[in-house]
């Protein structure tokens, strides 16, 4: 018994040793720490990410939108497909569903601030040419000693882009890169509000309009404002981009420019040896004006921009619109099926299908105003009216180039004329119950003034019969209500 006694004492004492070596191995018990600390160098919403001496700040949108007689989200007039020939297969409700999330980090270093900044959204949407799901990166760049790098607004843009006061996404006049475009930047600041930058932005994705081949044109195509085959190559040299900005209390005054290379790949687009016009230079500038502290209301501003081009329409219609419209309504012609306005956007126009009978880029023009005004009635109430008019000018060679393939595949009576115009005009009213969430209802008019006239037997396209149809201005109304809760 005493054995057993003592082998008990001798293994608890054991167990006693050994866990008191294996105490001494553990790390002393950390002292509390305040893992939330936050970071007031750069605003409200930011906080030190833990065991680093960068700050974060979290934020977004939750966005609900229903288009009332559009052909799109977000507002789209019905200005093209079957919205445009208001046919059954037109949707006349269009529904999107939007969450927004972004992440700004600051870091303070010996040469100024590092920041990362990154967007992205989520979107379901019925309805529309782009129904379902998707997810979209607006911006991911990270911007050091005055350099940019990565997806970020264009800096021959404005700071509301292309919403001087519209919920609309389709309110054309003017450059628009809400969605980001991927560059190298430097901004340099000189002091009393005046700064300056220079980009080399990528126009791949948002700034190549169509470069039309006259000699692909068809009669099926030209009526929905497709004068020939897009012929755009793949880019050779970055678009080159300089702006000066002022940026006072009275508001903001900017000039941007920017040198756009139009690069044609072949006159018969899969034969390399049928050759190619040669390279151009094409160009636009904008000169923009904000007006604060107006004598109408406090926090009441107006917002303008004018802009031209040459050989670079983009900048004039806008990188999220369309390149091509078409519009049909009645006609009071005995005889004549109905009426129909239509255009086409280019950079510029050739024809050709070898490299003996080629021609080179005649390029296009195009200039639009775009601005708005926005009053605030009370701290819950706002309203904005906003509006826009746009240009594209085929110069006298392009029109010979379109018209004459035109006329060889379409009879008709009258004038063959590519250039066209579109005038919009538009209110939105806002409520605000509480901070960040905002109910919205907006309406706008859109006229497309063609300037093509006479009669024309143009063949079947889409649900329209082959039939006679009279060149005419179209109009059409668009409606818009969201619900946006941001944070």
């Amino acid at each position: 018994m005493n054995s057993i006694k003592r082998l008990a004492l001798g293994s608890a004492a054991a167990l006693f040793a050994v866990g008191s070596a294996q105490a001494a191995d553990l790390p002393l018990k950390a002292k509390a720490v305040e893992y939330v600390k936050i970071c007031s160098i750069y605003g409200a919403g930011f906080y030190y990410i833990p065991g680093t001496d960068t700050c974060i700040k979290l934020g977004g949108y939750l966005r609900a939108d229903a288009t009332l007689y559009g052909s799109g989200a977000y507002n789209a007039p019905a200005w093209a497909g079957a919205a445009g020939q208001k046919n059954r297969f037109a949707n006349n409700f269009i529904f999107r569903s939007r969450q927004d999330i972004n992440i700004d980090t600051r870091t303070a270093t010996e040469y100024g601030v590092v920041r990362t900044y990154f967007d992205a959204t989520f979107n379901w949407t019925s309805g529309d040419a782009v129904a379902g799901g998707t997810l979209g990166v607006y911006y991911a760049f990270v911007q050091f000693a005055g350099f940019t790098f990565g997806k970020a607004v264009s800096q021959f843009d404005t700071p509301w882009t292309g919403y001087p006061g519209n919920n609309t996404s389709f309110l054309i006049g003017g450059y628009d890169d809400v969605t980001g475009i991927n560059q190298i930047s430097y901004t340099a600041e000189f002091g009393n509000g005046v700064s300056g930058s220079i980009s080399l932005e990528d126009p791949s994705s948002y700034l190549q309009s169509n470069l039309w081949n006259a000699t692909g044109l068809t009669a099926t195509g030209f009526p929905t404002g497709v004068n020939g085959v897009s012929s755009y190559a793949g880019v050779a040299v970055p678009d080159i981009v300089g702006k000066v900005r002022v940026d006072q209390a009275w508001g903001l005054f900017q000039v941007s420019a920017a040198a756009h290379q139009v690069r044609a790949s072949y006159y018969t687009p899969a034969l390399e040896t049928s050759g190619h016009p040669s390279d151009t230079w094409g160009y636009a500038v904008q000169a923009a004006l904000s007006l604060k502290n107006l004598p109408t209301g406090p926090g009441d501003s107006i917002n303008l921009t004018a802009t031209y081009s040459n050989g670079a329409t983009r900048y004039v219609i806008g990188g999220v619109s369309p390149n091509t419209f078409a519009i049909y309504g009645s006609s009071g012609i005995p005889g004549v099926y109905q009426s129909i306005a239509f255009g086409g956007a280019g950079d510029g126009t050739f024809t050709g299908t070898n490299n003996i009978n080629g021609s080179a880029i005649s390029k296009t023009n195009a200039w639009a105003v775009r601005g708005a005004f926005n009053h605030n009635w009370n701290p819950y109430w706002s309203t904005s009216l906003f509006g826009s008019y746009s240009v594209i000018d085929y110069n006298g060679t392009a029109t010979a180039m379109i018209c004459g393939s035109a006329t060889a595949l379409i009879a008709g009576v009258g004038v063959c004329n590519p250039d066209f115009a579109i005038a919009q005009i538009g209110t939105v009213t806002r409520w605000t119950p509480v901070k960040n969430l905002t109910f919205s209802g907006e309406v706008m008019y859109t006229y497309l003034d063609q300037k093509q006239t006479g009669v024309v037997a143009l063949p079947a396209i889409a649900t329209k019969p082959a039939a006679l149809y009279e060149f005419k201005d179209q109009n059409v109304w668009s409606g818009n209500l969201r619900v946006q809760r941001t944070f």
